[in-house]
Parts: structure tokens; sequence; C-alpha cells
């Protein structure tokens, strides 16, 4: 069995890439700086979904011809998403 703390060698190696820059002090900030970014990932496309996404259907049935895929939809949202990380950072 896995100890919690172990991870694939490809995460515990880019951790140490992480670490070796000079970023991050230790493993565990590396780590919560990725579930932080992870939970605001994971919060901002909550509130697309609840906020954004109702009005934009009863838009798209007053205008069909409005309408993009969901493919587009999503990587417009992620790159938005990151843009906003870029800057904070």
């Amino acid at each position: 069995m896995r100890n919690r703390q172990d991870l694939p060698e490809p995460d515990e190696q880019f951790i140490q890439r992480q670490l070796e820059s000079g970023r991050y002090h230790d493993r565990n900030e590396a780590i919560h700086a990725g579930l932080r970014m992870l939970e605001e990932f994971e919060d901002g496309l909550e509130r697309w979904v609840h906020d954004e996404i109702p009005g934009r259907y009863a838009e798209l049935q007053r205008h069909p011809s409005k309408a993009v895929s969901f493919e587009d939809a999503r990587a417009r949202f992620e790159n938005k998403h990151r843009d906003a990380l870029a800057k904070a950072k």
C-alpha cells in the first residue's frame, strides 16, 4: 500500500524541479500551491456553470446562431483562467 505522502515518480520529479528553482521552500508548500490552483480552477468552473449558463442558455434560445461547441467554450474558459493565474503571479 502506498504511503499517503508518496506520489508517482513524475509528480515527485516535478516537485523536485520546483524546489530546485527556489520557487518553493519545501515539498508541502509546492503541493499546497498546486492544490490552491486546482481549487481556484474548480471554483471558477463552478461559478461559470451556476452564474453564466442559465443566462447564456436563455440567450441561445433567442439567438441560436450564437452557439459555440462545448470544446470551444471550455477552451475559452481554460485560457481565461490560465491568463488570470499568470497575472496573479
